[in-house]
């Protein structure tokens, strides 16, 4: 089975057309958990109150006939600037396998553990990207639901950050702690050479200087949010996330190609209403000032920003005890918003029916995603990776499924291969 996959993979892969690179870099915002559709870009002002809950408003954008959820009046402002996928699916309505799909874009269901599409975009950057910060950095965990190194090793996974971005003092594992000083890691450091004396360090000492360099270089400084102006700090808002996002726009300054910033809290079985009325702001918050900041720099044409999680939550809201309120997990249909990066904004892909339970127009899998994001940088999503003991196997085996629908040539520039189905 495995080789037939594989040599439909290499059919496709002949007379693929390479195209000009559009995007450097990917920030993709996950809202662990799986925020609710309804709440965000798919309202259903009309389904009844078992359906919108405490939130029967809309905000209308700034695109004509694009409507999303009342509590992010300042993302509405900018529609132009991101579309709206609100026909995302893949069926899971547990974490362990939402996670997986998301963030691999693998349903096929075998047994090959395959890695995060932020590993797969580490690998094939490993080449041309130069930077001394890692090529994948996600601030501040990285999924911790199974090895997003996948078969491609660890080598691949994120760099893990930790510390809390909105704090007076950004501490970043490994790389900034308060407590130790220039002067006394210098110290340190004097020490360990005396210690090792004349032993043929050449291979150690390349090593060392790049860690130092990692550590106390210039490229720490990417850390330092206190070389932004205290407006633009409120802008992003003083939250996790909103400063999580500062971080990330920084990061992409500095050339890095991956950047994961996750967020938890999204799993909303109880009391939903009253977690969104501060959660969704502050995501409004930090989103749209990301967006913002990004175009105003001229750098939202060459950074993908994505937000979604690895699922929804039901539109029917649980009013019953224990939930009293809630939303529970919802593979069948979802939302996720795409920005910059050669996506065109202004545009909604897909719909649900009239109470946003099942997708009745343009399913998008999570391999259709994640392959039209490898297409934007450069990546040929019908291609190969390497496999320690299987060979070459196909990049994203679930997008040569008759269940897919293919990659979003409908909001990218880039014209869809003769092919192609």
């Amino acid at each position: 089975m495995r080789k037939i996959t594989l040599t439909l993979a290499l059919l496709l892969t002949i007379g693929f057309a390479a195209t000009a690179q559009q995007a450097k870099s990917v920030i993709l915002i996950y809202l662990d958990g799986g925020p609710a559709q309804t709440e965000m870009f798919d309202p259903k002002p009309a389904a009844g109150r078992n359906y919108y809950g405490n939130y029967k408003g809309v905000c209308k954008t700034n695109v004509e006939g694009i409507e999303i959820g009342e509590k992010l009046p300042l993302l509405a402002t900018m529609a132009d600037k991101y579309s709206i996928i609100r026909s995302m699916t893949h069926g899971s309505n547990a974490h362990e396998t939402g996670h997986y799909a998301m963030i691999t874009g693998d349903t096929s269901g075998g047994a090959i553990v395959y890695p995060s599409f932020g590993a797969v975009i580490s690998y094939m950057k490993k080449d041309t990207y130069k930077g001394v910060l890692p090529c994948y950095i996600s601030v501040t965990s990285a999924n911790s639901r199974f090895n997003e190194g996948g078969f491609l090793g660890n080598e691949y996974k994120s760099f893990d950050t930790g510390g809390r971005p909105e704090s007076d003092e950004y501490e970043v594992e490994g790389i900034v702690n308060k407590f130790v000083n220039k002067e006394r890691l210098n110290k340190r450091m004097d020490l360990l050479n005396n210690f090792e004396g004349s032993l043929n360090k050449k291979e150690l000492d390349s090593l060392r200087a790049t860690n130092m360099e990692f550590i106390w270089g210039e490229s720490r400084e990417v850390f330092n949010l206190n070389h932004e102006a205290d407006s633009v700090r409120q802008r992003y808002g003083n939250s996790r996330i909103g400063q999580s996002c500062l971080v990330a726009r920084r990061l992409v300054e500095a050339g890095v190609p991956f950047v994961n910033v996750r967020t938890t809290g999204w799993d909303t079985h109880k009391k939903h209403f009253q977690k969104m009325n501060s959660m969704l702001p502050a995501l409004d918050k930090a989103v749209s000032a990301l967006l913002a900041d990004l175009d105003a720099k001229g750098l939202l044409e060459s950074t993908i920003v994505l937000l979604g999680g690895e699922f929804g939550r039901t539109p029917k809201v649980l009013w019953e005890a224990p939930w009293n309120g809630g939303r529970a997990h919802y593979g069948k249909t979802f939302s996720y918003m795409v920005a910059g990066g050669g996506f065109h904004g202004g545009k909604v892909v897909g719909a649900t029916d009239k109470t946003g339970e099942t997708v009745v127009e343009r399913p998008v899998r999570p391999c259709d995603l994640i392959g039209t994001i490898y297409l934007l940088m450069g990546i040929d999503p019908y291609g190969t990776l390497p496999h320690v003991s299987e060979g070459n196997l196909p990049i994203l085996p679930s997008l040569l499924e008759k269940k897919s629908e293919g990659l979003l040539y409908e909001i990218i520039d880039i014209k869809k291969p003769s092919h192609e189905k």
